[in-house]
């Protein structure tokens, strides 16, 4: 038998190689995203449709969408410490982990049956979850999304649960919460998840949200069911809580609230925090040495989010139902209003670019997110999205409390 070489035609070996390469280019093109930075991109939720647009903040456009997120209703978002993965915490109780670059969803699971935001911890291995139904917290590993620790947010002789608000991580891999229907403030510690430690301290009457100062010394919470707030100085826990601005709304009839406040660090700015009266037309100004009232600001209605800008000259403040098309900017050094804006219809939230040049507006009755210039408080650019609500730059990723 002879041995000699089986040689292929031409037309037949590309037969066989061409869908070999085009098998690999398209494994690569799948594979490996876009070389680029991830410091400029965010998030902005589409509430009703259950789906994320992904963002370029220096471009002012959208990237790309990720579907399938479950209810968005009151959905937020924290980021890993690298600002590649895009953690959305539903209503619904799902906890998606999405790829920022790829715009695909890495992992997803359903971890309660009514949930309120999340956090994620100082070292970025631990993301934890607030939920209302069952009332706790769940930490997941960050990678994965498997349950690392639950930790109850029981209460009273007889083990009921309470709904619980105003999560906010610290360092030391701790988080601070309230517990609305127990009237306390927890804070955990899931440096080892394995072994969840806890400390109570009493807060006042139904606290409904909450923030942590930049530096994570203070936590403050607002209480619904009284006039005051709740504050805790984490670094000296033992001296408990106490009450500032107590009686704020003293003698006046409270007006009806037609959307809770939103509370975060976001609204300390020049050694003051400005914080939105529940129930008021107002403004409230703390001092944040002595942690005494400096000032009021009147203003147009009932304030949801009061933001301070970037570099903390500003204050932008948008308003519940039914003036929420309208938007109002306070000077920090007059503590005045200085300009009042009507970007669009049902304006549900705001979220400066990283360094505050601009600031984007989400409205949700427009169906369009707004961007404006925050030196001439004049829009520079709009664009289209779908009854969009919550928008989440990549820059919280490196903040305490966001």
């Amino acid at each position: 038998m002879s041995k000699e070489n089986v040689r292929l035609s031409p037309p037949l070996l590309w037969g066989i190689l061409l869908p070999v390469m085009v098998l690999l280019l398209s494994a690569c093109s799948t594979a490996a995203p876009v070389l680029r930075g991830t410091g400029d991109l965010g998030v902005l939720i589409e509430r009703a449709d259950g789906r994320v647009k992904i963002v370029d903040t220096s471009a002012r456009a959208v990237l790309a969408q990720v579907e399938g997120l479950g209810d968005l209703s009151h959905a937020s978002v924290v980021f890993s410490r690298d600002a590649r993965y895009a953690y959305v915490f539903g209503r619904d109780g799902g906890l998606s982990k999405v790829d920022l670059l790829t715009a695909r969803i890495v992992r997803r699971v359903m971890q309660a049956g009514n949930a309120i935001g999340g956090a994620i911890s100082q070292d970025g291995r631990i993301v934890v979850a607030q939920n209302y139904t069952p009332g706790g917290i769940k930490a997941f590993d960050a990678e994965t999304l498997e349950l690392v620790a639950d930790v109850p947010a029981s209460y009273g002789s007889d083990g009921q649960r309470s709904k619980v608000v105003g999560l906010a991580d610290l360092p030391g891999n701790r988080f601070v919460y309230s517990l609305f229907d127990a009237d306390e403030i927890r804070v955990t510690d899931l440096s080892d998840p394995a072994h969840p430690t806890t400390q109570r301290f009493p807060a006042g009457h139904q606290p409904y949200d909450a923030l942590v100062t930049p530096d994570g010394r203070y936590y403050i919470a607002g209480l619904f069911g009284e006039d005051g707030l709740a504050m805790l100085d984490l670094w000296r826990p033992q001296q408990g809580v106490r009450k500032i601005l107590a009686g704020y709304g003293k003698g006046d009839a409270p007006l009806p609230v037609y959307k809770m406040p939103h509370l975060r660090g976001w609204a300390i700015a020049g050694g003051r925090a400005y914080l939105p009266a529940i129930g008021r037309h107002e403004v409230l100004v703390v001092d944040t040495t002595s942690w005494q009232e400096v000032g009021r600001i009147a203003v147009k209605s009932q304030p949801v989010f009061v933001m301070a800008r970037p570099d903390g000259r500003e204050v932008w403040v948008n308003f519940a139902f039914p003036e929420n098309g309208w938007v109002q900017v306070i000077d920090t050094l007059s503590q005045n209003v200085v300009d009042t804006l009507q970007p669009g219809r049902a304006i549900l939230h705001m979220e400066f670019a990283p360094r505050g040049e601009v600031v984007w507006l989400s409205s949700r009755d427009d169906n369009r997110v707004f961007i404006y210039d925050t030196a001439s408080h004049k829009p520079v650019h709009s664009f289209a999205a779908a009854s969009p609500s919550g928008i989440f730059f990549t820059s919280r990723a490196a903040r305490t409390g966001f």
